[in-house]
């Protein structure tokens, strides 16, 4: 008599992800390209955008004989009065954390599409004992999660490498802290776009959507600037955006700036991953069997 074999949720949870990942770590040169853009904000406008020399040398007026510590500390307390910190390379490299971990989580979707149009992938796998609903979608989930922790990584150890200031007193909670933040915003989005893709055939359309609400997720948030210096039309966008939440998180734990409610802004982002991850679990169990 043969005896069936049960496949443990979190064995083929993990032989999913691992499938995934495999894409990835096999193809060094898509974790290269993926870096190209956050560096080069970093690097060139990063350290072009040195607010402290503007505002020094506004002030710096022939004939004032304005003392030259008095003019650094105006413009000290000029720049820690908008952006909390008076370094802005620092305010920046918190928010490229927040722009690769969005962008890869952007790209979650994708790998949807791909599964169903390349060899039937897709349909092999809802043949297999692995639950549809919970493995399949989060594997993808769990698999941007991963890439955006490592890659965001890489971008914080090149950005302290260029100059970035850690707050003095950071300690292993606070390095926790801001990879829970980021981790929870990738679970949000990718299991957003992973469920926009469950009915699409279209890398196309995927892509698209992805390229229409990068830029205008990073601008309408606090990566670049404060959301106090934005129009009255563009502070309402940026209060929903989660990645003002997480820039919010990140700067106060890594630069020990003052901000918003920390239990409010983990509030937020922990509603914001699970509302999209529980949406994506119950249209798979829907849309997957018709793939």
């Amino acid at each position: 008599m043969g005896m069936a074999v049960k496949l443990h949720p979190l064995h083929g949870l993990w032989a999913l992800t691992n499938r995934e990942l495999a894409k990835w770590y096999k193809a060094p040169v898509i974790l290269i390209i993926s870096l190209i853009q956050p560096i080069v904000w970093l690097a060139f406008f990063g350290k072009s955008m040195n607010f402290a020399t503007m505002f020094t040398s506004g002030l710096n007026i022939p004939g004032l004989n304005i003392p030259k510590q008095v003019i650094d500390e105006i413009a000290s307390e000029v720049l820690k009065a908008n952006f909390g910190t008076t370094d802005y390379f620092s305010f920046l490299a918190v928010g490229m954390l927040s722009f690769i971990t969005l962008f890869t989580s952007l790209q979650s979707g994708m790998s949807i599409v791909w599964d169903r149009r390349l060899g039937g992938v897709l349909s092999k796998l809802l043949t297999t004992p692995v639950p549809r609903g919970g493995n399949i979608v989060m594997a993808k989930v769990l698999n941007s999660m991963i890439r955006s922790l490592v890659q965001a990584t890489i971008v914080l150890i090149i950005a302290m490498l260029l100059g970035m200031s850690l707050n003095p007193s950071l300690n292993p909670l606070d390095i926790l802290g801001a990879y829970a933040a980021l981790a929870l915003m990738s679970m949000g989005f990718a299991s957003l776009f992973v469920t926009l893709a469950l009915r699409s055939t279209s890398w196309e359309s995927q892509m698209a959507i992805m390229n229409l609400l990068n830029m205008p997720l990073m601008f309408a948030s606090n990566s670049f600037y404060p959301v106090k210096s934005m129009p009255w039309w563009l502070k309402p966008i940026a209060y929903v955006n989660p990645l003002t939440y997480v820039n919010d998180i990140n700067r106060q734990l890594l630069l020990g700036v003052t901000g918003y409610n920390l239990l409010l802004d983990f509030t937020y982002l922990i509603a914001f991953a699970a509302i999209f991850s529980i949406i994506g679990i119950v249209l798979s169990w829907r849309y997957l069997s018709e793939a």
